[in-house]
């Protein structure tokens, strides 16, 4: 996950979900949007690419040595390609609506979508900390390296940035994008070439692998203890469906699409698996660090090549772009959550907003959160445990979302048959049932493997992870479900408040 939708086209989250639109009137009642076909096929591609693209879980399958190549095209196949055909179906079909609660809504009622859409809210409360640590290391490199390892130090630095982060966001959504902007290319994309290229200038010389190459270590061990790492792949590949939002304005959606698809694909593997190698190549698998791993190798790199100067600013390049990224998950995902309570489906408690329409309400109870889960880098055996468990948390609350929207698109195709759908997934219905399924199978399978322990890291009483795996994901997953048996109309906003809302979205 990298570059984010900009915030101020619609509602988007850092996946480039459209969430809830709130206008106050009917679908029928609104008028309809034909957006102009102008996008080909390698503009789809970019799209695709742009919005995952993200170096921060490059660590994480380098656990795996060599075998990360099998991890990352397991992940392809069983979550990268079904999500992004199952949301372009999707998307050009209800563009106008647009959106996860929608998708959902449409295909299973309202609390079904109230679900979905709290999943993708609450999985932003353990996801924070995560990127908060990864923003902590690359200061610590740009200071004092050492400092990455120390607990209080990141604990600090993440607080800092959270909070500062936090309070900009209350001045809306201007104020989101001139902090999310800029950070893309510097914080992913150029440290992404660099050290693929720096990969391939280490091999070139001939210097020592860290994990010499065998023709065994291309497959990991099949064994749950060893796979649970693949959790980090599907929340590597989370935003593949941001070009399905484009669908209808695609030149040819039907000719273009797959094929957009597919060069993403090859582009994100090919930057995901060379860069991931690359830190293969000089940090052995028991010394990374999930939080840190990626600035061990550039240091490991830049030392050897003889230009240990260059640690700085990359980590300042690094550091710039994780709060770039961290600024627009703050901030789209809770304004979508808080429009999603205007229509009722959340209590008034999360609809607090100022002048700007910024989200003040959700952004304090997000932060508030937040902060408690941050608390876990104090008291877990290692930093790299602290950032698993957080990151496994996040993972199973995305596969709750993804299996909605996997499902959802199998149940339209009977209930909704003649909507129109510029984009639709090959195959007549055994095609999208493949799809679907193939989907659901491997984000099932993501969420089992995150209630095991890894066997790459030590978590402490494995009894205890599981039973504290368990008790989070249902503290975090079930809101939703007792919230609506205590639904009450007053939770709908006036329709002064809705009005609002509505010209605040138009003028997005």
């Amino acid at each position: 996950m990298a570059l984010a939708p900009h915030p101020e086209s619609a509602v988007q989250n850092r996946k480039g979900q459209a969430l809830t639109p709130v206008t106050g009137t009917k679908d029928s009642d609104r008028k309809t949007v034909r957006p102009k076909r102008v996008l080909g096929m390698f503009t789809l591609a970019m799209i695709d690419f742009a919005a995952v693209v993200s170096l921060r879980n490059l660590p994480t399958v380098a656990e795996y040595g060599w075998g990360s190549i099998f991890i990352w095209g397991l992940g392809v196949i069983g979550f990268m390609i079904p999500i992004s055909f199952a949301a372009a179906e999707l998307a050009s079909g209800w563009a106008e609506t647009g959106g996860l609660f929608v998708w959902v809504r449409e295909a299973f009622g309202s609390k079904s979508g109230a679900v979905a859409i709290w999943a993708d809210w609450a999985e932003n409360l353990v996801w924070f900390p995560t990127v908060l640590s990864f923003i902590a290391a690359a200061l610590a490199y740009l200071l004092v390296p050492a400092w990455a390892n120390n607990r209080a130090w990141l604990f600090v630095v993440m607080m800092v940035v959270f909070w500062g982060t936090t309070v900009a966001n209350f001045y809306g959504v201007k104020a989101s994008a001139r902090i999310s902007s800029w950070g893309t290319i510097a914080g992913s994309i150029f440290p992404g070439l660099l050290i693929i290229g720096l990969g391939v200038g280490w091999l070139a010389s001939g210097h020592s692998l860290a994990a010499p190459f065998h023709a065994k270590a291309l497959v990991p061990s099949m064994s749950l203890t060893n796979l649970v790492f693949y959790s980090g792949v599907l929340l590597a590949f989370a935003g593949m469906e941001m070009a399905g939002f484009h669908a209808r304005e695609a030149k040819n959606a039907k000719r273009d699409f797959p094929r957009a698809t597919l060069l993403a694909a090859v582009a994100l593997v090919a930057v995901y698996v060379l860069g991931t190698l690359a830190i293969v190549f000089v940090i052995p698998q028991n010394k990374i660090e999930l939080n840190s791993g990626l600035l061990q190798a550039f240091q490991v790199f830049f030392n050897k090549f003889g230009v240990g100067w260059m640690l700085r600013p990359v980590s300042l390049l690094i550091f710039a772009g994780g709060i770039a990224l961290l600024s627009t998950w703050m901030y789209g995902p809770a304004r979508g959550f808080m429009r999603a309570s205007f229509e009722g489906n959340f209590p008034r408690a999360f609809q607090g907003h100022n002048d700007r329409m910024a989200p003040l309400a959700v952004l304090w109870i997000q932060a508030g959160i937040g902060t408690l889960f941050a608390l876990l880098f104090l008291f877990e055996p290692t930093i790299s445990t602290s950032y698993w468990i957080l990151s496994a948390l996040t993972t199973q609350l995305l596969v709750i979302m993804y299996v909605l929207i996997f499902a959802a698109v199998i149940r339209l195709r009977y209930t909704q048959p003649d909507r129109p759908r510029p984009f639709k997934i090959p195959g007549g219905k055994p095609g999208v049932w493949a799809m679907g399924l193939l989907g659901i199978a491997g984000s099932v399978f993501a969420f089992i493997v995150g209630f095991v322990p890894p066997s790459q890291i030590s978590t402490g009483n494995h009894t205890l992870y599981i039973c504290l795996m368990v008790f989070f994901t249902g503290v975090l997953a079930l809101p939703p479900v007792f919230i609506a048996r205590f639904r009450k109309d007053s939770w709908t906003a006036d329709k002064e408040t809705l009005a609002l809302v509505a010209e605040d979205e138009d003028e997005d």
